[in-house]
């Protein structure tokens, strides 16, 4: 296993903190997952979503918490404070996602944390970082990843309402990120024997994600705003909707070399050899008048007949799926994006970690613990003591 004989300590709730542990512990860290004595809210996922209580596992709860081990302890209270820095003393990782101020009225601050265990890599994950005017405001994924970012206003067409998000969109890539942190910083202490401080934010992660966009606006002061399918840059470069109602999307090459093969296959050679549409700036310049005949001719066949056209021409393209529909594609389990887990009724389908280790064979990781089911691990230690 890649992260054998690496413990997690855990103090965290909702997603984006613990789908970081969760990664680890499906890379054989033993995670220990600190929970108040009600639970992280997730676990009142459907309840508290507005759902119908109609399903008997959890597999939101599930996905970010699989493979951990649970301790219910009370932060508030001095004895459970002193119970946690029992588990931190025999840690190599301590994952958090309190504020600041609440960690430093407990003694769990950086800075705190540091003087007693000088090994421990200490990764924080925040709405907004440790600095700055708003260092200490509650965030989530829509607040401080998506409105915060520039990315609510940049995924919606300019001066239209905002679309909120789907779920734990934010909290999934800041995690990931603070994955890849937490590890670089085990590195660095193997090397040299120290821990460290691993910062991330939903908006410093989020601002990246956005980063091509938001290199722009930092280098020249503005950006292109969204536009619809008919104001395209690039006519071809779009969404068709085939004979059978079904979406795909087509991404020309760069170059614009694509735009000839493009008309020939879907029979507007006549396009192809217009002079007038040559250049990447004149099909720009009519966009709406070249989408349009575009939408016409991909609506004379179904989505799968222009599939095999355009990937025997060397297109690039894809579906557009439903979330229905990506479960049941073959590319989806050949890849092995899905794998199974164990819930109350058996074994059900469920996302698996975004990189694979092929080589390795690793095991598929336990379910999400029951809350405090692992409180004899606090127990031993005690003992010790």
């Amino acid at each position: 296993m890649l992260l054998n004989g690496i413990r997690v300590v855990e103090l965290a709730t909702y997603m984006a903190a613990p789908s970081a542990a969760a990664l680890m512990a499906e890379w054989g860290a033993d995670v220990i997952k600190i929970e108040p004595p009600e639970g992280c809210p997730i676990r009142q996922f459907f309840q508290t979503s507005g759902s119908l209580n109609e399903f008997p596992d959890n597999p939101v709860f599930d996905l970010d918490n699989r493979g951990k081990k649970s301790i219910a302890l009370d932060m508030k209270k001095a004895e459970d404070v002193a119970s946690l820095k029992l588990l931190l003393k025999e840690a190599d990782v301590f994952v958090n996602n309190l504020r600041a101020s609440t960690l430093k009225s407990r003694g769990l601050d950086y800075a705190s944390i540091k003087k007693d265990f000088p090994q421990l890599i200490y990764a924080s994950l925040t709405g907004y970082g440790l600095t700055g005017p708003d260092a200490d405001l509650p965030g989530f994924d829509v607040s401080g990843f998506f409105a915060r970012t520039g990315m609510t206003s940049l995924t919606g067409r300019k001066g239209e309402d905002p679309t909120p998000p789907r779920i734990a969109v934010g909290d999934h890539i800041t995690g990931v990120s603070l994955t890849a942190g937490i590890l670089a910083a085990l590195l660095r202490r193997q090397r040299e024997g120290a821990g460290c401080l691993v910062e991330a934010s939903l908006l410093r992660a989020g601002i990246y994600a956005l980063g091509s966009d938001m290199a722009i606006q930092m280098a020249y002061g503005r950006v292109a705003s969204t536009k619809t399918r008919k104001e395209s840059r690039l006519p071809e470069n779009n969404y068709f909707r085939a004979k059978d109602k079904k979406w795909l999307v087509i991404v020309p090459r760069p170059a614009g070399s694509d735009w000839g093969t493009i008309c020939r296959v879907i029979g507007r050679a006549d396009l192809a050899d217009n002079p007038d549409y040559q250049s990447r700036r004149a099909r720009m310049l009519d966009a709406e008048k070249l989408v349009s005949l575009l939408d016409e001719a991909f609506a004379r066949r179904d989505r799968d007949e222009w599939g095999a056209i355009l990937d025997k021409a060397g297109i690039v393209w894809a579906p557009v799926l439903t979330p229905a529909e990506v479960v049941a594609d073959p590319q989806t389990k050949a890849s092995g994006a899905m794998i199974k887990r164990e819930g109350i009724n058996g074994a059900y389908p469920g996302p698996a970690a975004p990189v694979a280790f092929p080589d390795l064979n690793l095991p598929i990781p336990a379910p999400a613990p029951e809350l405090n089911a692992d409180s004899h691990i606090l127990q031993k230690l005690k003992k010790k003591v």
